[in-house]
């Protein structure tokens, strides 16, 4: 049961072609290995930079640049169209229906756009500053852990906002205190492992993230839904980089 989940976690967060099948229901199980996935990803991520700035001697910025497009490249870009789909709910939506009905049209408003040009630019910045710092590229492993964290604390805090259901709903329905506890020692082996005692600080920074989305997304459409687990994904993720950069700029 834990390799199925881990597979389907697998074949839902990124394009990594799994030879699986599942449905709404198996995805809400999956959920708990969400920070497993990211982990990996991180891992990836922080390989691809050091070699491409070590080996190679790509400056820090393109290589910052290239890895946060790869990134989005390998999720399918789910987690920035979430944040989009959110911002622009949020932003263009009069009220609670106005906001959902934004947040499905797969168009993308001024506020998403102008949020993602905003999280992408954080995050390639923060790479590059922290592609020059030792120990850099540990928070490039635990961002992406720690955000997708996020995904079972909203689940497990919030209700799913939507009547008609979604994917989102899927991962609300699944929500149990094993579940949280399951991605959270997860999350905290990849964050401790990477960081040491920092990965609390940076624990901190994800989950003010979360708790940011998460009250604004209980005020505006009284829960959660699959955009704005994509949406603390991103600013979650940036939010670790960012402490990284504020880390790492004091020996």
């Amino acid at each position: 049961m834990v390799v199925r989940n881990v597979l389907v976690a697998t074949a839902f967060l990124t394009r990594v072609p799994v030879p699986i099948v599942a449905d709404a229901a198996d995805v809400g199980r999956a959920a708990r290995w969400f920070p497993l996935i990211g982990g990996v990803l991180g891992g990836a991520n922080a390989a691809v930079a050091w070699t491409m700035t070590a080996i190679v001697d790509v400056p820090a910025t393109l290589t910052a640049t290239l890895v946060v497009g790869l990134a989005a490249w390998v999720t399918g870009a789910i987690h920035l169209d979430g944040l989009a789909d959110t911002v622009d709910g949020f932003g263009g939506g009069r009220d609670r229906d106005s906001a959902l009905r934004i947040m499905r049209d797969p168009l993308i408003g001024s506020y998403g756009t102008a949020a993602l040009v905003f999280v992408i630019g954080v995050k390639v910045t923060a790479v590059a500053a922290l592609l020059d710092r030792a120990g850099g590229l540990a928070f490039v492993v635990a961002a992406p852990a720690l955000s997708r964290w996020t995904i079972a604390a909203l689940a497990a805090a919030l209700p799913y906002a939507r009547t008609d259901g979604g994917l989102g709903q899927a991962v609300t329905r699944e929500r149990d205190t094993a579940g949280l506890i399951v991605a959270t020692l997860v999350a905290a082996l990849i964050a401790l492992g990477a960081l040491g005692a920092d990965a609390l600080i940076a624990w901190a920074f994800a989950a003010l993230a979360a708790v940011w989305i998460g009250r604004s997304a209980r005020r505006r459409i009284g829960g959660v839904t699959g955009d704005v687990f994509g949406a603390s994904v991103e600013l979650a993720e940036a939010s670790v980089l960012v402490c990284g950069v504020l880390v790492t700029g004091h020996p």
